[in-house]
């Protein structure tokens, strides 16, 4: 993927996330997501290297849980510019469905409070 399509499609897609957290007054949230994409950007590096040289690597279980928990803007970022995890598509299903989660997440709370089922 070209970088500018990866830069748009990354703006695109935390638009969602980092508007709600803007407008709920979170900027926490920016600093979250940004430090748990650095964190799991390094786990798909290393998980690269270890591949390369044949050693043990990183469960794929981890990255999916570091996706989650805010960092699966740097686990797409890792997956374009570092060529990893690109191809198993058991893998990239979850990590959509990862992804997907985090859009309906924070689409939920920008709902007006009568259409919220948990408000």
């Amino acid at each position: 993927m070209k970088r500018t399509r990866l830069l748009l499609l990354l703006v695109a897609l935390m638009a969602i996330p980092l508007g709600c957290a803007w407008f709920l007054g979170l900027p926490v949230v920016v600093a979250a997501y940004l430090l748990a994409s650095l964190l799991t950007y390094g786990l798909y590096r290393y998980d690269k290297r270890q591949a390369r040289e044949g050693r043990w690597r990183v469960p794929e279980k981890l990255l999916h849980m570091a996706a989650f928990y805010g960092g699966w803007p740097g686990a797409l970022v890792a997956q374009q510019r570092l060529r990893h995890k690109t191809r198993k598509v058991r893998f990239l299903v979850a990590y959509w469905g990862i992804v997907l989660l985090h859009q309906l997440f924070w689409s939920y709370w920008l709902l007006p409070a009568e259409y919220q089922l948990l408000h």
